[in-house]
């Protein structure tokens, strides 16, 4: 999915903590985050957070039943 902002961080790393399956953060850069390590979460999403370059990132949970636990703090880009 692609988002363009997460609205609950603290949920949103509580979500993850829930999540079976690999999920990852892709810039358009195309650098990839594993947001199953916690160090790659802290350093990765405040790097995101913090740069005004990056408008946009794709989510992507590979067990779909993931997304369940997530996207209720994520912001979609409309299209």
């Amino acid at each position: 999915m692609r988002v363009k902002q997460i609205t609950n961080v603290d949920g949103f790393y509580k979500a993850l903590a829930k999540c079976q399956g690999r999920v990852e953060l892709i810039t358009d850069d195309r650098d990839v985050l594993n947001l199953a390590s916690t160090l790659t979460q802290f350093i990765g999403l405040t790097t995101v957070f913090s740069n005004p370059d990056i408008e946009a990132y794709e989510i992507v949970c590979y067990n779909p039943d993931d997304f369940q636990y997530i996207k209720e703090f994520l912001v979609p880009v409309e299209k």
